[in-house]
């Protein structure tokens, strides 16, 4: 079933929607969260979350691409469920891939930078727009994703070490670009 069959059904309340959403983009769910939180049933629990959010939102929402907006409710619900769990100091991985990420990316600030955080996302869009695709679906899965180094490397045939190192790269590239472009790092 298309995306668009499937908001057709959460627009006639059908609750078909919800199974024929696990069903299609459920696997995507769990393995963003899973990339975050690193255990199965927190995983779940978002996806599930997830699920009760798409039934909430969908109407008055249309999402053109219900993957990637499923994908990002689910990537929120479970940094939420981290930044819970971070307090409660449960699990440390995604404090490392944030620190990675630390020396190219300024600090989040209150609410009167909202302007200044939409040209930093312009920014480093234009600046993804300039890699190779290679490069840029690595770097989104490894940051956005939060998928670990060892897998990423295995795919490619590359060692950790190596991808690591082109990681680096990337993060450096990054941040001249952003510091070009005025932002204070």
């Amino acid at each position: 079933m298309d995306d668009a069959q499937i908001v057709e059904l959460y627009w006639r309340r059908d609750e078909a929607a919800v199974s024929e959403t696990a069903e299609k983009y459920g696997a995507l769910c769990r393995s963003v969260a899973r990339n975050i939180l690193e255990t199965d049933e927190d995983a779940e629990e978002c996806v599930n979350d997830a699920l009760h959010r798409a039934w909430d939102a969908i109407p008055p929402l249309c999402p053109e691409r219900l993957g990637a907006w499923l994908g990002k409710v689910t990537r929120n619900l479970a940094l939420n469920r981290w930044n819970e769990s971070r307090a409660q100091k449960r699990y440390a991985g995604m404090a490392a891939l944030l620190d990675e990420l630390a020396d190219c990316v300024p600090a989040p600030g209150g609410v009167e930078r909202e302007w200044e955080d939409r040209e930093l996302s312009a920014a480093i869009d234009r600046w993804l727009r300039s890699l190779t695709r290679t490069d840029r679906v690595l770097f989104v899965r490894r940051y956005w994703y939060g998928e670990a180094l060892r897998g990423l490397a295995a795919e490619r045939g590359a060692s950790p070490n190596r991808l690591a190192q082109k990681m680096l790269r990337l993060r450096r590239s990054l941040r001249n670009a952003l510091e070009k472009e005025g932002f204070a790092i």
